[in-house]
């Protein structure tokens, strides 16, 4: 369905993205994941067609994106991060204006319409202004917008940005039922987001994909040729990092606090196939340091992506911080209400 080779975006002497290649076929929901301004958004931009490639190709269902772009992107349905809705026109009036534009047949345009709000639950209020609708529902007619045309490929940008938990989890659910029509394409930051509805996972670091698969072949890719221990051990969590890194055979996959006062969790790794339980065992009472707990240990999606995204770290100071280090937290301002009257705000 998707296939793209080759592509590079330049911004003067950066790379935004950086030959990068993969395919996607038709009926699956995939995620790219990666810290901002890892050039998820670029990637999905060019895709689109919104912005030109310096090199390489995309092709939608056979058809380039710039050799063909009016039939490419007559398959493409978009979600960018802030919803592209005209905030004084009216939910059912905003989509047949969009089914307009995509030039679907006006004798289709109501049942298309009201197929795309049944979907994304907004049928019950065709008559609303936009601009009165919290930030859920504009996201829904968002999502309606990129559905009118029934296109193959539906591609959505950071789709649950700004939502309260409960709208992000009926968000999650009306991308599931996507799946079962459409190719969908989702970016995020969130590892819990993608996990829950994607099929595949592409990580996107540094303008490179480094790695792509299922949740759990991303793991055992990871951990392929090495013995994975989830440990939780007493003491200082900076003291028994250092004494890990004296033990060459033992890697250090994640760390933190733990749950009991004066304990420190840790997710380790050996290379090479070697069983890095006595390694630990002896790393442990060299140094005095209890063990309180050791098993065999799946990565998490997170820890898979710290993995693969953060290779300059060397420790993992944020997450050991002692008290008096920790960084300031700054709160995420409060959206303000919305213009219109109060008992025109509807909220999930």
């Amino acid at each position: 369905m998707i296939e793209v080779r080759n592509l590079t975006k330049r911004y003067g002497q950066r790379k935004a993205i950086d030959n990068i290649n993969f395919s996607i076929g038709a009926g699956e929901i995939v995620g790219f994941l990666g810290p901002n301004g890892a050039g998820k958004t670029t990637t999905m931009n060019i895709m689109t067609g919104f912005i030109a490639a310096t090199s390489g190709d995309v092709t939608i269902d056979g058809m380039d994106i710039i050799a063909e772009p009016e039939r490419a992107k007559a398959n493409i349905g978009y979600l960018p991060d802030t919803p592209p809705v005209y905030l004084d026109m009216r939910v059912e009036e905003y989509l047949n204006f969009v089914a307009n534009i995509k030039g679907v047949k006006r004798s289709l345009r109501k049942e298309i319409v009201k197929y795309a709000m049944s979907q994304v639950f907004i049928d019950d209020i065709p008559r609303r202004l936009i601009k009165n609708l919290s930030r859920g529902y504009k996201q829904r007619v968002g999502l309606a917008q990129a559905m009118i045309g029934n296109p193959k490929v539906i591609i959505m940008d950071e789709p649950t940005i700004g939502l309260d938990p409960k709208q992000i989890i009926e968000m999650r659910d009306v991308v599931k039922n996507l799946g079962k029509k459409h190719t969908v394409i989702l970016s995020s930051h969130i590892m819990q987001e993608v996990n829950a509805v994607c099929d595949r996972v592409m990580i996107i670091n540094r303008g490179k994909i480094v790695a792509s698969g299922t949740p759990q072949s991303l793991s055992a890719g990871i951990t392929s040729g090495a013995n994975s221990m989830q440990v939780s051990l007493k003491g200082d969590a900076r003291q028994i990092q250092n004494a890990i890194k004296e033990f060459s055979l033992i890697k250090i996959i994640s760390a933190e606090t733990g749950a009991e006062p004066g304990t420190a969790d840790f997710v380790l790794a050996g290379e090479n196939n070697e069983d890095i339980r006595e390694a630990i065992f002896r790393c442990m009472v060299k140094n005095n340091f209890p063990i309180l707990l050791m098993k065999a240990s799946e990565l998490s999606l997170e820890e898979i992506f710290l993995s693969l995204t953060d290779s300059d770290r060397t420790s993992i100071d944020a997450t050991l911080a002692s008290p008096e280090e920790e960084p300031e937290t700054i709160e995420e301002p409060q959206e303000e209400p919305a213009e219109g009257d109060a008992q025109d705000d509807i909220d999930i």
